[in-house]
């Protein structure tokens, strides 16, 4: 008698929640897990495991690939539920239904936008619940300015509103607006924790970056914590912290001992990835991070900029234009520890900043599957997952299942207070969603490189999402879209 859609058998089971790590069979009834066990009677579908790991999907909680390349990189990285939750859109109503109309394989959900809010307060910017906008207005001189009262008034309106629609919290791209005040974010701060939301925040420059900021970054997420109430989340604290994580890291490990919902998030690379308009890649102030023209590199052709003259040039033509930073040195034994402290901090989650492709020729049928030699974006999108799992077994000191919490686990129960649907993510369980990844041991690791950065991660064998296989035997299912929305 078939009882069940799916049985994997005989995997090494991986349970961050219930700490189960054993040999078991996974059963898959629809989109849940219906039963883990010994001996379970057979599917429609039996797929022989043995010698594979079979956890949890991953969660990753900043995610900006929001294209069907890109999340077709992150499915086969072990990704089944990728949130755009530190930029944020807005409205966020339009969002989850363009995506649902689009269809997408992996789940999906938004956090509303502050910095998009302000761009259409302070610079009359029009948004329509894609990410285009703010990659767009990234350079524009008006939308980082110090905003009046009533200016704060109208675009906490449109934050409550989106919350009201079901966002997952407020993202806050502090770190692009120097000229947002501390009081400012306060303010969003206190709405966050009068609505039961999180927030996901790119950091203000540390003052050793900036000493004549208006606060240091660490510090603002930190005492709007204490003083609010609120979930604060750091967003990939290696990139803007970089070599400073013995205070940083101890200042939130004091926080939290203190009783401050303060989180963190990191991903394995030493380069980071945004728009070349943003605020601190100034000419000026490149210097602040230790950093020269030569350190970008500009995603569109694929140049190492040449020199200041060049960058503003860019800068000026082509604000939301994708450009690599380079700033720690994956290569260097001080820096790569730099990165393991990021990853290995109690609690830290591991976080992608996932980006969509950009095409240094023509752009192909938006499906095509493998992509092109054209497409290009920073590997993480393609490797985040692997890559951790693969360096932190080698040099972090972490067992598996102390790894794969911190990819899934971790990330869930940081939303479920927010999102009740989490709570069945993140887990191999009797009714947990059937969001599942399966990957040898020996041989996953990650392929994309700065060179070559579209390159899929290998060891990942199967991959489901909602009880549907996106990667089966290694290959994706270009035809599946199973990906469902994610709300509050």
């Amino acid at each position: 008698m078939i009882t069940y859609d799916a049985v994997l058998r005989g995997g090494r089971v991986i349970d961050p929640e219930s700490g189960l790590d054993a040999v078991r069979d996974v059963a898959i009834a629809g989109d849940r897990v219906a039963a883990v066990g010994t001996g379970l009677p057979p599917g429609r579908q039996e797929v022989d495991v043995g010698g594979q790991v079979v956890t949890a999907g991953f969660v990753d909680l900043h995610s900006h690939a929001h294209d069907l390349g890109s999340a077709r990189l992150q499915v086969t990285d072990g990704v089944t539920t990728a949130l755009e939750l530190e930029a944020g859109v807005t409205p966020v109503a339009a969002a989850y239904a363009a995506a649902a109309a689009a269809g997408r394989p992996l789940n999906y959900g938004f956090a509303t936008s502050w910095a998009l809010a302000r761009m259409g307060v302070l610079a009359g910017v029009t948004f329509d619940g894609s990410i285009g906008p703010l990659f767009a207005n990234l350079g524009h001189p008006q939308w980082g300015r110090a905003a009046s009262a009533p200016e704060i008034d109208r675009l906490l309106g449109i934050l409550e509103s989106d919350v009201a629609d079901g966002a997952l919290g407020i993202g806050l791209l502090v770190g692009y607006a120097p000229g947002a005040s501390p009081e400012e974010y306060l303010r969003v701060a206190a709405l966050a924790a009068a609505s039961g939301v999180p927030t996901f925040t790119h950091a203000r420059d540390l003052i050793e970056f900036a000493p004549d900021g208006a606060i240091d970054g660490a510090e603002e997420i930190v005492r709007a914590a204490g003083e609010t109430g609120a979930r604060m989340h750091y967003c990939h604290v290696n990139s803007t912290t970089l070599r400073h994580a013995d205070r940083v890291l101890g200042l939130v490990e004091r926080a939290q001992r203190a009783g401050a919902q303060v989180s963190t998030e990191a991903y394995p690379y030493g380069a980071g990835m945004t728009g070349i308009g943003a605020a601190f890649l100034a000419p000026e102030r490149l210097a602040e991070r230790g950093l020269t023209p030569r350190s970008i590199i500009y995603a569109p052709t694929g140049e190492e900029v040449a020199n200041a003259a060049r960058l503003n040039e860019l800068r000026a033509t082509d604000p939301g234009g994708l450009a690599i930073i380079r700033q720690l040195d994956e290569g260097n034994p001080d820096d790569q520890a730099v990165l393991l402290r990021y990853l290995t901090f109690p609690g830290s989650v591991i976080a992608s900043d996932a980006m969509p492709l950009t095409w240094t020729g023509p752009a192909p049928e938006p499906a095509a599957w493998p992509l092109p030699p054209a497409a290009f974006t920073h590997p993480r999108t393609a490797g985040t997952y692997a890559r951790s799992i693969s360096t932190l077994r080698r040099n972090g000191g972490l067992s598996l299942p102390e790894i794969l919490a911190k990819c899934s686990l971790h990330p869930a129960v940081l939303l479920q207070d927010r999102v009740p649907a989490m709570r069945r993510k993140g887990r191999v369980s009797a009714g947990s969603d059937a969001d599942i990844v399966v990957f040898d041991p020996e041989t996953i690791t990650d392929q994309a490189t700065y060179a070559d950065s579209t390159r899929p991660s290998t060891g990942i064998r199967h991959v489901l999402v909602n009880g549907t296989f996106v990667v089966r035997d290694g290959r994706l299912d270009a035809s599946a879209r199973p990906g469902r929305p994610v709300r509050a």
